[in-house]
């Protein structure tokens, strides 16, 4: 049985050029990059060199990539540190975030005494940018988070719009690019965006790293101590064969970018024409010009067919999604739809398909055709 894997926003497969960087890593480069003895020295050099790469191709400082253990960690240091450290009194937010974010701004709700503001989201899942301008017409010292492309629907948010409007307005401005990062140009010279965040297992990258982007100067403070690695704002001896998959992961998915989304995007439109011929009344949760790794439709089944959709699809082989991976197991509808649907629709299936370069026409006709058994 052909096993057909469209859940990439959940994780992607490692290139093949990020496990052979990753295994010489692990074979020739043992040395801890804090000692000073030869071997120390050649991983800070790999260590650093890594830095450079992921900061060149993203336009910003070296200096300012922090390496961290994933996109989750990032986001938890800096709304913390903004509130314990940088006196943010503030956070404005949207119900449609990733709960690394959501839940961590709860958190510093209960343990600050912080306000928390959700600026309201359009039928389509877009931010209300009239909203939050009028949220920040409040003189509070006050941090925006906002992600740069929803996790679950592909719905985009202009960074360098609402960056703008931060700057006017005089607050910070932190984005979870998680999705985003590896498959659309950031270019951290023109957004004034303060604060980002990656994960490398969304580009093709090994679990269990990222990196933080961390404007120079904002002041942010470590979230744990230890040594003085990265800094003295990340503690910890860094994974350094993760470190440097992670760097060959976005060097390869940047100079693959056009040629990648250009295969991609003609799957996603493939796919749409297929759902409009096999299941006319289909909806696209979000919008059809969302980011084009990602397509969450509604499907035009009765509301029983909703509990075993992601049964009947996964004993065909196929794999896909209802939504956040980090909330599969649970039983409530997503967060994010129930922000942007009717409580009839809610009941009814929608899946969330996600690409990547290695998937084919042949993966959409087999999903279809299962589609159609159900």
């Amino acid at each position: 049985m052909k096993k057909v894997y469209l859940d990439n926003a959940s994780t992607t497969a490692l290139r093949p050029e990020v496990i052979q960087e990753m295994t010489k890593v692990l074979m020739e480069e043992y040395g801890n990059p804090s000692s000073t003895h030869s071997l120390g020295r050649s991983a800070k050099n790999i260590l650093e060199l890594s830095r450079k790469s992921i900061a060149k191709n993203l336009n910003a400082t070296a200096q300012e990539i922090i390496f961290t253990s994933c996109g989750t960690e990032a986001n938890n240091w800096i709304l913390r540190s903004a509130v314990k450290d940088l006196k943010v009194k503030r956070i404005i937010t949207s119900k449609i975030e990733h709960h690394a974010v959501l839940y961590t701004a709860l958190a510093l709700e209960q343990e600050y005494g912080i306000q928390v503001d959700y600026v309201a989201i359009k039928p389509n899942g877009e931010i209300d940018i009239t909203d939050l301008v009028e949220l920040l017409s409040q003189e509070k010292k006050t941090l925006v988070s906002l992600m740069h492309v929803n996790n679950e629907t592909g719905t985009i948010l202009d960074l360098e719009r609402i960056g703008r409007i931060c700057q006017e307005h005089s607050v910070l401005f932190h984005s979870d690019t998680v999705q985003s990062i590896g498959k659309t140009s950031i270019n951290l010279q023109t957004i004034p965006v303060d604060f980002i965040v990656a994960s490398a297992h969304k580009f093709h990258g090994p679990k269990g790293v990222g990196f933080a982007f961390i404007r120079k100067n904002s002041g942010l403070q470590p979230l744990f101590f230890g040594g003085e690695q990265e800094k003295g704002l990340r503690a910890g001896t860094e994974a350094l064969h993760q470190i440097a998959g992670m760097a060959k992961a976005l060097e390869l998915s940047y100079s693959n970018l056009e040629t990648d989304r250009e295969h991609i995007t003609e799957l996603r439109n493939y796919l749409i024409t297929q759902l409009e011929i096999e299941f006319p009344a289909f909806e696209i949760n979000g919008t059809v010009d969302g980011f084009y790794t990602v397509l969450n439709v509604l499907l035009p089944f009765s509301a029983d067919k909703t509990a075993m959709i992601l049964f009947h699809l996964d004993m065909k082989g196929i794999a896909v999604s209802r939504g956040s991976a980090c909330q599969s197991g649970s039983i409530k509808p997503s967060h994010v739809l129930a922000e942007m649907l009717s409580n009839e629709d809610l009941k009814k299936p929608s899946l969330r398909i996600s690409f990547s370069h290695f998937n084919t026409k042949e993966d959409i006709n087999v999903l279809i055709e299962a589609l159609k058994t159900i």
